[in-house]
């Protein structure tokens, strides 16, 4: 008798699950605390998206990246953003080449750094806006075009990017069109107490913790084929799309705080970045469908980025989390029950 698509996404999960414990090990070991940081980022990969870190130097952002990339055999490249890094020294540029034994010369493509399957974008927001934008076409279309030309990028391509805070001397705010293609922003915090003796004792020894490959390319593309093929209800979705529109300062579902300090609402992406995740919450919790309790666990991540502040919000020490928290704590599940 034939399993019926849940049936069969089930008993892949476990496949899932394993996978997805492995490699969280393996980056556990160099990588203390921020447990939450490291599920946004394993989301991401598993979704197919992109990921944004935000937080002060030296709180780990590049090393919990660079760990990643040792626990997955992929082919790996770092772009450190500086104010004269240039377009073409990310994308490539076409250069002439000339053949020594007939002297014949012809224009070929030298690829840049983005053309590998894992891209870390160091410090992202210390480049030009111009620069900057130099990465959309990379991630949105999974492409670059360079002399009239588009070049594919090999799968799977996972853009990891950190940024400094926006407050720091030396940085530049990243286009809202180039937020909207992270699926994920994630927060990096400061360590704990218990934390730092942790990291100091790993760090300050003899011994350094080895990281083994426990991924490649072939399991990564298939576990993120099954993540598209988990099931999510009509009222699931709708539920996720309500959260969306809740950010629309004019919309019916705006709350009070929507209403008083948001200038621009969450893109349609954001609803896709929502149920994606959501898809890998439930497979990691080995179910087949998606819950509201899913789309609730990863609002944050998936909006945070995705809304602006208008100029009240700023003077008042408002954060897009303070207005999402709202969103969340007041939306019915229910469409047209209560009010937000």
């Amino acid at each position: 008798m034939a399993l019926s698509d849940d049936q069969q996404v089930l008993e892949q999960a476990s496949r899932f699950v394993q996978a997805y414990q492995a490699v969280r090990e393996q980056v556990k070991k160099v990588i203390v605390g921020h447990d939450e940081i490291v599920d946004g980022v394993l989301t991401s990969l598993f979704v197919g998206g992109h990921v944004l870190l935000e937080g002060v130097p030296g709180l780990g952002k590049t090393l919990l990246i660079r760990s990643l990339s040792q626990a997955l055999s992929l082919k790996f490249a770092r772009i450190q953003f500086t104010p004269d890094l240039m377009p073409a020294d990310i994308t490539g540029t076409t250069i002439v080449n000339e053949d020594p034994a007939t002297g014949k010369r012809e224009f070929r493509f030298q690829p840049g750094p983005i053309f590998a399957q894992m891209v870390l974008a160091d410090e992202v927001n210390r480049a030009t806006p111009k620069t900057q934008s130099a990465m959309l076409e990379a991630m949105q279309e999974k492409s670059v075009t360079v002399a009239g030309v588009t070049h594919h990028m090999p799968k799977p391509f996972f853009v990891m990017a950190t940024q400094n805070p926006i407050e720091q001397e030396g940085t530049y705010p990243l286009p809202e069109a180039q937020l909207d293609r992270f699926l994920f922003k994630l927060m990096v915090g400061y360590s704990s107490r218990e934390d730092l003796h942790e990291i100091i004792n790993r760090t300050t020894m003899a011994t350094e913790p080895t990281i083994d490959a426990v991924l490649d390319e072939k399991t990564i593309i298939e576990h993120q084929k099954l993540v598209r093929r988990v099931i999510i209800a009509p009222h699931v979705q709708d539920y996720a799309i309500r959260c969306v529109l809740a950010t629309h300062s004019e919309g019916e579902h705006a709350t009070k705080l929507t209403k008083q300090f948001i200038r621009f609402g969450a893109s349609p992406r954001a609803a896709q970045s929502l149920v994606l995740g959501g898809k890998v919450r439930a497979l990691m919790d080995s179910r087949a469908h998606v819950s509201i309790d899913d789309i609730k666990s990863v609002v944050l991540p998936a909006l945070r980025h995705r809304i602006l502040l208008n100029f009240e919000g700023q003077a008042e020490g408002v954060t897009p989390d303070m207005v999402l928290n709202d969103i969340v704590d007041t939306m019915p599940v229910e469409a047209g029950v209560g009010s937000v």
